[in-house]
């Protein structure tokens, strides 16, 4: 069973617009039906399809560049030519990594965290930033598992997060 549930403001709003249309005459009304349906297609195009049309833009962009950056850091590891592998770091692998980020200029924030090393690094170069745990998965026993970059607030610089791992 269906129940119907009445509104008195939406019943006298409705008894006004029907006294209201019932006053135009014909020409009037195909205008105003005209203008309607002009506003309605407005409406459609500019509140639903290009917003809809922009946000799936700017999505896949952000996939075009995410995919960059994951060749980019997968390529970062083989920039060495082939057949010199660089000398392992002494020391612990956590002490290796922040060598190897003061060597390029980095200031990393390095703690020991789960089964390897957590190390932060704020507003850098990106450039500088993939070389460096290239250096660190190269001189090291420790491997980038997880890797976060974010935005800087200038062209070129990112803040990272990394997981290492053995």
């Amino acid at each position: 069973m269906i129940r119907v549930v009445r509104i008195s403001a939406l019943d006298s709003l409705s008894s006004r617009m029907s006294l209201w249309w019932a006053g135009l005459s014909s020409r009037e009304r195909w205008l105003v039906g005209i203008l309607g349906g002009l506003l309605a297609v407005l409406v459609l195009v500019f509140g639903i399809v290009k917003p809809l049309q922009t946000a799936r833009a700017d999505a896949i962009a952000d996939i075009r560049a995410r995919e960059t950056l994951a060749a980019r850091v997968r390529a970062a590891g083989v920039l060495a030519p082939p057949g010199s592998q660089p000398q392992q770091r002494a020391g612990a692998p956590i002490d290796a990594a922040g060598v190897a980020a003061r060597e390029v200029g980095l200031v990393a924030t390095l703690a020991p965290g789960g089964a390897g090393v957590m190390a932060q690094v704020a507003e850098a170069p990106y450039e500088t930033v993939i070389g460096w745990i290239g250096n660190v998965e190269r001189t090291t026993v420790l491997r980038a598992r997880r890797v976060e970059m974010t935005r800087g607030g200038a062209p070129g610089r990112v803040t990272t997060s990394v997981e290492f791992g053995q």
